[in-house]
């Protein structure tokens, strides 16, 4: 928790003194190549909720490349879209997610879309950043197959990625060629740079600040 702590005061550090130095616009043509994805959506968390249809529709109708998305499973094994492992950060419950159905989720948190409901909404509109959070799979081969059948009417790369800050989770998604991978960095660029490479992933997510021109060479 304290290094995640500093490193998020060592990021917000960084976005500030960037946004202060004076810098040369990009042009059009760097403008035009530019993808864009917002990360969650666009929510503020008070009156629009970060991951939720709402939210994703703000994006698409704004016209933005993409979304990210945190996908995590029910205790009857159904994918929804939601960040964190419990309920307490968003509407102050204890509540472990994996210990409910998706009927009670349902029920409580009517506004948590499923992942079906994301991908029928916005594939093929949205490009899909598709995080898939650290847990344990009771099931991994039933749900590598529910994962399969979802986005079968989307082609890897084209239409989405998966991304994960543990790429060990990558082992439980078989139906996917390598490149539809993206390890999330945090301070250990180098580190996830070498997997990439030798895994044949797609390249790496991370923060600008350590994304350096040397990093952005050994991808390509």
């Amino acid at each position: 928790m304290v290094s995640s702590w500093i490193e998020n005061i060592f990021k917000s550090v960084s976005d500030d003194l960037m946004a202060a130095l004076p810098r040369a616009l990009p042009s059009r043509e760097k403008l035009e190549e530019c993808r864009i994805i917002s990360h969650r959506g666009e929510h503020d968390n008070r009156r629009i909720l970060e991951n939720t249809l709402a939210a994703f529709d703000r994006v698409r109708d704004c016209g933005v490349w993409g979304i990210e998305l945190d996908v995590r499973w029910t205790k009857d094994l159904q994918p929804i879209v939601f960040h964190d492992a419990d309920f307490q950060r968003m509407f102050g419950s204890i509540s472990m997610l994996n210990c409910m159905t998706m009927a009670e989720i349902r029920s409580e948190y009517p506004m948590i879309p499923s992942l079906e409901e994301v991908i029928l909404r916005y594939g093929k509109k949205l490009h899909l950043m598709i995080e898939i959070k650290m847990e344990a799979y009771p099931d991994p081969a039933y749900q590598s197959q529910v994962m399969s059948n979802l986005l079968s009417q989307l082609e890897p790369i084209e239409d989405f990625h998966i991304i994960s800050m543990d790429p060990e989770m990558f082992e439980f998604i078989h139906f996917v060629p390598s490149k539809t991978f993206l390890p999330i960095a945090e301070t250990n660029v180098r580190l996830l740079t070498e997997m990439a490479v030798t895994e044949n992933y797609g390249g790496i997510v991370g923060h600008y600040f350590f994304i350096t021109e040397r990093v952005k060479t050994r991808h390509q």
